[in-house]
Order: C-alpha cells, then structure tokens, then sequence
C-alpha cells in the first residue's frame, strides 16, 4: 500500500509484516483508516504507507510531512498483549531515551531510525508513535485475539489525532 506523501501534512505509516501475526498489527490499522477515510471526511492532504520499517522507505514515507503518524508492534517483557504505548516527538525535541528500542519486532528498531533521521535533518515537524504489545510474532497470517482487539479503540484514536490537527475536506 505505498503511497506517496510529497504532498500530504500528515502521513499514517503501518510498520510491519502482515504474515508475521501481530507484526500486521500497524498494516490492520493503516487499512482501517485508509476505509474510514472513504466514508468520513479527513484532510486531502494525508497519505497512509504500509512498510516493513526499513530506515530508508520509513524516512522517505514520513519526509516533507507536518505529522507523522507511525503503528508498529513491539515485543515486552513482561508481555502484556494489546497493550498500547504513545509517544510524541516535535522537530527540535530532543531526542527520547527510548522509543521502543531493543523490543522492536524488526531488525532495525524505530528509535534507530529516528536518531538517523535527526542526524540527517530529516524528521516531521511532529512524530506520534503508538507501539502495540504483541503476544505472537512467529510466521502467520492473523492478529492474535489481544491485539486484534485494539485495533478499533486505536483507529478511532488516530482518526481523532487527525482531525484535530487538520482541517477536513471541503
């Protein structure tokens, strides 16, 4: 579902692997949003990106946006599945001691990335990161029933991140 955002304010980017269970959980959302965007009114100007997390595609998905919006799965310990982190990061904050690091479920952890855009002048004006804990990572298609769940509660949240930060359609 790459999309491109050299026009868009707001980027909603699904980091994940849908045949990984709850990796998918960032694409599912993503998706949900990309349908309510067809039915409801959001801004012209936002585009919705599935990608794996790796830094160079997730950079560009994000570059030259007012707001990026970025679901990824993370693994805990200890677990508690379904659960949801947020984190906001504005242009010329300073950098977070953590976004979710070492619990990411791929090989280069978001906090990672972002460092590397920082260095590289390459942030959004404003990050939103909202992290879901997975129970199950393992190869598969399917989310499982705890994360599965959030999936509602957290599309309605982000829709209401993107209202609020920009005007709708006329």
């Amino acid at each position: 579902m790459e999309t491109s955002t050299a026009a868009a304010r707001i980027a909603v980017i699904g980091v994940g692997n849908a045949y990984r269970h709850d990796d998918g959980v960032g694409w599912a959302v993503v998706a949900g949003l990309a349908q309510r965007s067809k039915q409801r009114p959001f801004p012209h100007d936002i585009s919705f990106t599935c990608t794996d997390g790796e830094p160079a595609r997730l950079i560009s998905a994000w570059e030259h946006v007012r707001l990026a919006i970025i679901v990824d799965a993370a693994r805990a310990r200890p677990a508690r599945p379904g659960r949801v982190h947020r984190l906001r990061l504005r242009r010329g904050d300073g950098m977070p001691r953590s976004l979710h690091g070492e619990t990411g479920s791929h090989g280069f952890a978001l906090q990672d990335t972002v460092r590397l855009a920082h260095a590289l002048d390459r942030l959004p004006g404003e990050l939103l990161v909202y992290v879901v804990e997975a129970a199950d990572i393992s190869l598969g298609p399917g989310l499982s029933p705890q994360v599965a769940a959030t999936i509602g509660p957290l599309t309605q949240r982000i829709e209401e991140d993107i209202l609020h930060c920009a005007p709708t359609r006329q």
